[in-house]
């Protein structure tokens, strides 16, 4: 297994994976480094991508990775290493959420993640089932 910085070489690889990240916003992940990609046997199979909640705490807004390998540890993986990456760039605290309906929701409270509040959309066009928020200190 391998993580790395995503590239622009990874293109194709993450749009397969992430459908909701536009192409300018993937070239800025590529040149602010907020964004991995997880390899197994020199494939690419798994994707992390972060921003900064309130310019200031690092927030996960994707982590997928292939279904072949779900299951398998691949994700607690990406998540340790981006973890790790925050400690030593000084961050104290940490940010995911995800949808209510998500099974999700129970792999981050494994890593030890806190429910820290909701948010829920009711404006027409971004309707979607309450999202749930976590932190953990790092």
């Amino acid at each position: 297994m391998k993580i790395r910085y995503v590239q622009e070489s990874d293109r194709a690889f993450w749009f397969k994976l992430d459908h909701y990240l536009s192409e300018k916003q993937f070239v800025q992940k590529v040149r602010d480094q907020q964004g991995y990609v997880l390899f197994v046997e020199d494939r690419a199979v798994g994707l992390l991508r972060y921003n900064l909640f309130w310019d200031e705490h690092p927030f996960c807004t994707m982590l997928h990775v292939a279904e072949k390998y779900q299951g398998l540890g691949f994700g607690k993986a990406l998540m340790e290493f981006w973890e790790n990456e925050m400690r030593q760039l000084g961050y104290k605290m940490l940010m995911t959420s995800t949808q209510e309906d998500e099974s999700a929701q129970h792999f981050y409270r494994k890593l030890g993640y806190q429910d820290a509040g909701i948010l829920l959309l009711s404006v027409p066009e971004y309707q979607q089932p309450m999202e749930l928020f976590f932190i953990k200190e790092v």
